[in-house]
């Protein structure tokens, strides 16, 4: 059995998991669904590792999954904790020393998010449903509303400290349909900052609500390999 450990993106809801959770948890693998102190002016980087670290524990056949700003989170928790694999769901891989606000300029983010709806024929106007919710069911969308927590400036401004990316497996997927970070954007920045070449799934940016099941079986697959 191995333990999935679930960062969250922005918002720091653990219950961005709950769809994937128990699917890992019925082929016989413990879910951990974190929640992060995103709204806590205090908390930066640091703060949520932390956090993530105490939820591990002792475990120590844990495979860490992070989901878009959470993978800033990422690597200080596999610096804390032996890890089996490093999975990174849509998510802003960091370098040594950089924040989550210089993140999306040194990638071209925005010029990728534009020419990605230009290419897609939807507006390049910032839109919470167009680019986070445009495939996710309505009731979960209210849902979410219930549970996301405004992410606190502190955390974005942080650096990344940490030295290196642990000695492990690492992979990289996307959702074919991510508007916010297209799977452009996100394959090369998985071949340069991790040197890994990015794997696809099904569904937008917040996958885990709008396509759990075939997460949980790309998920899954690192644990049988395991």
């Amino acid at each position: 059995m191995s333990a999935f450990a679930l960062i969250p993106g922005a918002g720091g809801a653990g219950w961005y998991w709950h769809l994937v959770g128990p699917l890992l948890e019925e082929a016989g693998h413990e879910a951990l669904a974190i929640d992060l102190p995103a709204d806590d002016e205090s908390a930066g980087l640091a703060e949520y590792a932390a956090v993530v670290t105490e939820a591990i524990g002792a475990r120590d056949d844990v495979i860490l999954v992070a989901q878009s700003f959470g993978g800033f989170t990422a690597p200080l928790v596999a610096e804390r904790v032996p890890v089996r694999e490093l999975l990174f769901v849509n998510a802003m891989v960091p370098r040594p020393g950089e924040s989550a606000g210089d993140w999306g300029g040194n990638v071209d983010a925005e010029l990728e998010r534009l020419a990605a709806a230009e290419r897609g024929g939807y507006t390049t106007e910032f839109d919470l449903d167009v680019y986070f919710f445009h495939d996710v069911d309505p009731a979960l969308v209210a849902a979410a509303g219930e549970h996301e927590r405004d992410e606190a400036d502190v955390a974005f401004e942080t650096p990344c400290e940490f030295r290196a990316w642990p000695p492990v497996p690492i992979r990289a997927v996307a959702g074919r349909e991510d508007r916010l970070f297209p799977p452009e954007l996100q394959r090369e920045v998985a071949r340069e900052r991790l040197g890994v070449e990015l794997d696809l799934v099904p569904g937008g940016h917040l996958v885990a609500l709008s396509r759990p099941r075939e997460l949980a079986a790309y998920l899954l697959s690192s644990a049988s390999s395991g």
